[in-house]
C-alpha cells in the first residue's frame, strides 16, 4: 500500500488498481507472496484498506460499454460519412465521364478527397475508432500506404519492365473500398471492446483473462476482414477493374489493427509497423534502380521474383500483410493485458 499509495488513492474500483498493479509488473504468482490467490484478490484488499475517498468519487468511474443507443448511433452514422464521401465522388466521376473536361474532374477528385478525410477525421474523434492519446506519426505513414495503393502497383510495374517511363494509372478502387469499410471496423472494434470488458469484470485472474480475451481479437479481426473483402471486391468491380484486393485487404487489417490498439492506448505498436510497411514499398523499387548499376544486379532480383510469382501486387500485399501479421501477434500479447481495457476510451 506505501509502494502503490497514489494508484489506490485515485482508483475509484478494485478493478483500477488490478490494471494497474499489472501494469506495474505484478502478476499472479507476485500475489501469492502476499498471501493473495490473484492480483485481483489483492486489489479488492488494497481498496477496502485505502482510507474512505471523497463523496461523489464514484461519479468519476467510467461507464462500462454498453447498449447506450445513441451514442451508438451518433458514432455509426460519422462512420458512414467517410464512405460516403467516396462513393459520392466516385459516383459522379462516373456520371460525368467524358462531359467534364480534365480540370473540372480534378476539382471533383480534390473535393471529393477533402470531405472524406474530414470525415474521417471526425469519424476517429468519437466511438471506438478514438485514440485519446493520439496516434503519432500513424497518420503521415497511413498517407503514404494508401498513396501507394493507388498508384504503387503501376510504379512497380513500370520500374520492373524498364521504366518509369509514363504517367502512373491511379487505381482508385482501394481507397473506394477501403473507406466504406470505416463503419465495418468501427463496428468490430466495438464488439471487441464491449466482449473483452465482460471477460475482464467476469475473470478471477490475469491468466484467465488473457486466455478469455485472445480469441475474441482474433474473431473481430475475421469479422472485419469478412466485411472488407466484399467491400472492396465491389469497388473494384464497380471501377472497371479486375485485380484481386489481397494488397488491399492486408492494409485495411493493418490499418485496423493499428487503430484498436491506439483506441486502447497503445499507439507506438501501430506507428512501427505501419512505419515497416512503408520501408519495404519504398525499397522494392529502389532496389530495382539500384540493380541498374553496375555490380549491383543481384539487389533487383528478390523484386523481380516476387512480381514474377504475384504480380505487382505481391509489393503491397507481402509488405502489409508481413506488417499486419506482426502486429496482430504483438496485439494478442498487448491487449491481453488488463491494463489495457480500463481506460475511459473504452466505453460506447
Amino acid at each position: 500500500m506505501h509502494h502503490h499509495r497514489d494508484l489506490c488513492e485515485r482508483a475509484v474500483s478494485p478493478l483500477e488498481i488490478a490494471a494497474g498493479l499489472e501494469a506495474h509488473g505484478l502478476t499472479d504468482r507476485t500475489a501469492a507472496r502476499y498471501r493473495h490467490r490473484d492480483v485481483f484478490a489483492l486489489a479488492e484488499e488494497l481498496y477496502a484498506r485505502t482510507p474512505a475517498r471523497p463523496a461523489g468519487s464514484a461519479a468519476a468511474v467510467p461507464p462500462p460499454p454498453g447498449p447506450d443507443t445513441e451514442a451508438r448511433a451518433g458514432w455509426t452514422l460519422l462512420a458512414l460519412l467517410p464512405g460516403a464521401a467516396a462513393l459520392a465522388t466516385a459516383g459522379l466521376l462516373l456520371v460525368t465521364e467524358g462531359a467534364l473536361g480534365g480540370g473540372a474532374r480534378a476539382a471533383v477528385i480534390v473535393t471529393g478527397a477533402l470531405l472524406a478525410c474530414l470525415a474521417l477525421r471526425f469519424c476517429l474523434g468519437r466511438g471506438p475508432l478514438r485514440a485519446p492519446e493520439g496516434a503519432g506519426r500513424a497518420g503521415m505513414y497511413a498517407c503514404w500506404l494508401l498513396s501507394f495503393a493507388v498508384y504503387g502497383e503501376e510504379l512497380i510495374a513500370q520500374v520492373v519492365s524498364g521504366g518509369p517511363d509514363g504517367p502512373w494509372e491511379a487505381a482508385p478502387a482501394p481507397l473506394l473500398g477501403l473507406t466504406a469499410a470505416v463503419a465495418p471496423a468501427a463496428w468490430c472494434a466495438h464488439f471487441y471492446t464491449v466482449q473483452a470488458h465482460r471477460k475482464l469484470t467476469g475473470s478471477r485472474a490475469l491468466e484467465e483473462f488473457g486466455a478469455g480475451v485472445r480469441p475474441l481479437l482474433l474473431a473481430a479481426v475475421v469479422l472485419f476482414l469478412c466485411a472488407l473483402l466484399p467491400l472492396l471486391f465491389l469497388a473494384d468491380l464497380g471501377l472497371g477493374g479486375t485485380g484481386t484486393p489481397v494488397s488491399a485487404a492486408a492494409l485495411g487489417v493493418l490499418f485496423f489493427l493499428a487503430r484498436l490498439l491506439a483506441a486502447h492506448g497503445l499507439p507506438e505498436p501501430g506507428t512501427v509497423a505501419l512505419a515497416a510497411a512503408c520501408v519495404v514499398e519504398a525499397a522494392a523499387p529502389a532496389l530495382v534502380l539500384a540493380g541498374r548499376l553496375p555490380g549491383l544486379e543481384p539487389l533487383a532480383r528478390p523484386v523481380h521474383a516476387l512480381v514474377a510469382a504475384g504480380g505487382p501486387g505481391a509489393v503491397p500485399a507481402l509488405a502489409c500483410g508481413a506488417a499486419a501479421l506482426g502486429l496482430l501477434l504483438h496485439a494478442s500479447a498487448a491487449l491481453s493485458r488488463a491494463s489495457a481495457h480500463t481506460h475511459p476510451h473504452t466505453g460506447a
